[in-house]
């Protein structure tokens, strides 16, 4: 060793570059930047409310109590939670990160999207990072901050699996509930739901939702690792902002279902309809089963979720003109858009 290493024997000692420079702060990888900008507008919401206890209790009314988290979103004080943090709350106050806690009000809620707006009173309120487009993308690293078990502030990281739909109409030919949601792999717990998703950047992708629940073989409700959920930014924006200015979320109807098959002798792109609700818009305007859409206002059809999110976006009272085949013939069928949920 001391005949490889002469600078031994001669006792000026090793200088190695390994041992020489000391570690810094910016050799880490790390999202300290981005938690430190996102984390000040995220909130604790804690909310109860009375609920009837079922069979046996005999209709027994008891205190609930609901902890869940929530994102500040403007200066005004308004903030998006989930529906189900709040559902049914008599009284909802909120934390934010400075300690300060306020009393909100409900501004309105959307049961398809599990989103709520919420209102504080307050000045000198922080806001989250955001950006009109987030062009999320499979892969991404991203942060979920919330208040897992009333813990306080936790950070956990993951990727995103799948990308979500960012349209009104994401629930629609949705069976799990989560089909037009961010799917990712950082955890979330009790307390985490209504959170924020934010960017290696600190910038809102979305608001946290849920894990991914199953039935075992017992028909017992089980948690899968590994699978969460959270409503993307864009949809959430959407709806936050047609519940300041309506008080709801206003969606256009149509009263149809369809699917990607078509008729095999046909080539020419469309989607097929399967059913025409009675009494629906579609039913009113003359569409049919079995019709061939392959035009909505003159733009080409690529798809059911596309049609869908020209209806939902659509202000009920308007017109859209669909093109349609109909036993091999091309037709134009005006249709009056209804609401969705009005009676």
């Amino acid at each position: 060793m001391l005949l490889l290493i002469p600078d031994l024997r001669q006792g000026t000692g090793l200088e190695l570059r390994l041992f020489n420079q000391p570690s810094t702060a910016n050799d880490r990888v790390s999202f300290h930047e981005a938690v430190k900008s996102a984390t000040p507008a995220v909130v604790d919401i804690y909310s109860t409310g009375i609920e009837t206890r079922p069979f046996p209790y005999r209709g027994r009314q008891v205190e609930r109590a609901s902890l869940g988290s929530g994102v500040i979103m403007s200066e005004q004080g308004y903030i998006l939670t989930c529906y189900h943090v709040i559902r049914n709350a008599e009284t909802i106050s909120v934390r934010l990160s400075d300690g300060r806690i306020l009393d909100a009000q409900q501004v309105g809620q959307d049961p398809y999207t599990d989103l709520a707006v919420l209102k504080i009173d307050e000045e000198n309120l922080p806001v989250i990072p955001q950006r009109e487009q987030t062009n999320t993308r499979v892969g991404d690293v991203v942060l979920a901050i919330g208040n897992p078990y009333n813990l306080g502030k936790t950070i956990t990281q993951g990727v995103i699996s799948a990308t979500g739909r960012n349209g009104l109409s994401n629930y629609l030919t949705n069976s799990n509930g989560y089909a037009g949601f961010i799917q990712m792999d950082a955890v979330l717990n009790e307390g985490n739901s209504g959170g924020a998703l934010v960017d290696s950047n600190g910038v809102l992708v979305g608001i946290n939702n849920a894990n991914f629940k199953t039935l075992d073989n017992q028909n017992r409700v089980k948690d899968v690792a590994g699978i969460f959920f959270a409503v993307p930014y864009e949809l959430a924006k959407k709806v936050m902002d047609s519940i300041i200015t309506n008080g709801r979320v206003i969606r256009g109807y149509l009263g149809i279902s369809a699917n990607e098959e078509r008729d095999p002798k046909n080539m020419l792109p469309g989607i097929l309809v399967t059913h025409i609700e009675p009494f629906g818009p579609a039913a009113k305007a003359g569409l049919r089963p079995e019709d061939i859409i392959t035009k909505v206002n003159n733009t080409q059809v690529e798809g059911v979720l596309q049609v869908l999110d020209i209806v939902a976006e659509t202000k009920p009272g308007d017109e859209i003109t669909f093109e349609i085949i109909r036993n091999k013939k091309i037709m134009t069928v005006p249709v009056i858009i209804g609401e969705l949920g009005a009676s």
